[in-house]
């Protein structure tokens, strides 16, 4: 009897992805992506490792599975009843790994120089919605597997050996490259079909090509540091340390500005410092160096002068970040903004604020908060 009520299930939703097989693969893809994004909670998690992992591993092996059945390898065997599944697994795969790093990436304060690494992410992530062959598009199959296998390394690599740096980046880079290769030559040796799709040349090319695009991106600093992420940024009257907290002095902003807590507009009284506070999420055992790097923008050059930088180290593992902060006491007035950046000069994000220099105005809604 419950032999018979899983094969009458089976047949079901059987029934139920070939009737929607249109709208399956995009069900599919956004399944992974809530799924981690409700699940997933900081990358050195026992239980976030497990995850992308697993995601990992099986996307490699069903992508493998799926390129070789339209070659008939799985006839008369217990994969043949799965192979219209593969697709969609091959989706929901996709769509737990690109969540993963949207995550990851989306808790920095800021995207400013990195939105347009961002961009590209997405619609490398939804192409196939565009595309008439859709995941069956062996290029792009390929493509986005590398893409996501190179966003998997870039965070997974750092957080294992507990080290992140320009040569763990290349690193990670060369472990994707080399798995990507590998899963290609494989496929491309054991499948006929494949052989007649793709031209092996275009496609090493076409690897290759992003391999040497995500390097510039890197190198011209407009991709995040990942997994280090900037948790919170504010300009501030005053900071003290207390015990194992930071009591920070700031102005408050207006009850309808609900996107932010701290004002950008700086009352600056005499003979006052000026105030930055940064809260840095770094994995667990993760040792970096971090520099505030103190512009004003110089409105007769109109250009941005970088007044001072100042660091401090960080160790990681702290759920709500790794405290720290800088101060100047010679202040202009005008407009100001302190980049956070790693010593390999990669942007964790900016706070912005302007400094009004008026003995007639007092700050308003100062309050303390303790982090």
């Amino acid at each position: 009897m419950k032999r018979t009520f899983v094969k009458f299930r089976n047949r079901g939703f059987r029934k139920f992805i070939r009737e929607n097989s249109k709208y399956a693969p995009i069900l599919f893809f956004t399944g992974g992506f809530i799924f981690d994004t409700l699940t997933l909670g900081r990358i050195d998690r026992a239980y976030d490792l497990t995850i992308l992992c697993s995601h990992m591993t099986s996307l490699t092996i069903v992508l493998y599975l799926y390129n070789l059945a339209d070659d008939g390898k799985w006839k008369n065997t217990f994969l043949e009843r799965f192979e219209e599944y593969f697709p969609l697994a091959i989706q929901f795969f996709f769509g737990g790994l690109s969540s993963a790093y949207v995550i990851y990436f989306s808790r920095s304060v800021s995207l400013s120089k990195t939105i347009s690494f961002f961009v590209i992410l997405l619609a490398l992530l939804f192409a196939n919605e565009l595309l008439k062959k859709r995941i069956s598009n062996k290029y792009l199959q390929f493509s986005v597997y590398f893409f996501i296998s190179f966003t998997f390394f870039t965070f997974m690599i750092p957080v294992i050996i507990k080290e992140m740096n320009t040569s763990v980046f290349i690193l990670s880079g060369l472990v994707s490259l080399t798995i990507t290769l590998l899963l290609i030559t494989i496929i491309y040796r054991k499948s006929p079909s494949t052989r007649e799709e793709i031209h092996i040349g275009k496609m090493l090319g076409i690897v290759f090509t992003m391999y040497a695009t995500i390097n510039i991106f890197y190198f011209f600093n407009m991709i995040p540091p990942v997994p280090l992420a900037l948790d919170a940024g504010m300009v501030a009257h005053n900071i003290e340390k207390d015990n194992n907290s930071y009591l920070v002095t700031y102005e408050r902003d207006d009850w309808y500005i609900f996107w932010r807590d701290h004002r950008l507009k700086f009352i600056h009284q005499p003979n006052e410092s000026v105030f930055v506070f940064t809260s840095i999420f770094a994995p667990t055992q993760i040792k970096k160096s971090i520099l505030h790097r103190w512009k004003w923008y110089n409105e007769q050059t109109e250009k941005w002068e970088v007044v001072d930088e100042i660091g401090y180290d960080i160790t990681g593992g702290r759920n709500a970040g790794f405290r720290g902060y800088t101060y100047k006491d010679q202040v202009k007035p005008g407009l100001w903004k302190v980049d956070v950046v790693t010593e390999e000069n990669l942007l964790l994000g900016v706070i912005d604020f302007e400094i009004i220099m008026n003995s007639s105005l007092k700050p308003k809604r100062v309050v303390q908060r303790r982090f």
